[in-house]
């Protein structure tokens, strides 16, 4: 294929077609299509088109209770929502990452604040903050727990490859490269001076998350926010 089209031509490669797919469909593996009947919470800002009769709304500051505010508030967490609601269709995208979606069927994942897209309303979740942080990352790590069932969609830089963590086998990662790990799994935050050069590249020494017991982590091949230590200077 040349990559030159007739303008007809480009319509007809590119243009929308409805594949079937339920709420949540991927009409391409950047771009997600919500057959909006009802209520689903985005990530701000991650509308790029949308027609029928929708209505978008700013998360409230107390829609989802005091305790949540606090966090926000607290964490600094980025993970800003929007309810959209009516009957559509709605396109999501974020910076052209690869959208993922997880149908969960009674479970519990972690997802990292900012690769968290949309999510379906009966889905429970909250802001969690890592244990072992003093002192470690200025800012510190906050995640989303999402747990129910329901759909859900994720972001990542590129394809995403999941890491099986067993009793016998820990998994150690880079905290800017995780995106996503089991409900039930609590990583602990740590730093190793002599894989400083090997684990958070201008951090100044290694930060790792280290995963243990039985369940999985999803990286992405990408480090998507450069953390700094936060030693006493």
């Amino acid at each position: 294929m040349s990559g030159r089209y007739t303008l007809s031509e480009f319509v007809e490669q590119t243009k929308q077609e409805d594949l079937g797919q339920g709420l949540f469909e991927l009409e391409n593996e950047r771009l997600l299509e919500i057959n909006l009947n009802g209520l689903v919470w985005m990530k701000k800002g991650a509308m790029v088109a949308y027609h029928g009769d929708v209505k978008f709304t700013r998360e409230g500051m107390l829609e989802h209770g005091l305790g949540k505010l606090l966090k926000k508030a607290v964490s600094g967490e980025g993970t800003q929502l929007t309810k959209a609601e009516g009957r559509g269709k709605v396109y999501l995208a974020d910076t052209g990452k690869k959208i993922t979606v997880l149908q969960l069927e009674d479970d519990a994942i972690y997802v990292n604040g900012n690769d968290l897209l949309a999510f379906e309303p009966q889905i429970k979740w909250d802001i969690k903050m890592m244990k072992k942080i003093t002192g470690l990352v200025a800012g510190g790590l906050f995640n989303v727990r999402l747990e129910g069932t329901g759909l859900i969609a994720i972001t990542t830089h590129y394809d995403p490859v999941t890491l099986r963590v067993t009793p016998s086998r820990p998994i150690m990662t880079d905290p800017n490269a995780t995106v996503a790990w089991s409900g039930h799994l609590m990583p602990d935050l740590k730093t190793d001076v002599s894989l400083k050069t090997f684990f958070g590249r201008g951090s100044g020494e290694s930060i790792q998350m280290k995963f243990q017991g039985d369940g999985f982590v999803v990286v992405q091949p990408y480090e998507e926010v450069s953390f700094q230590t936060g030693g006493a200077g």
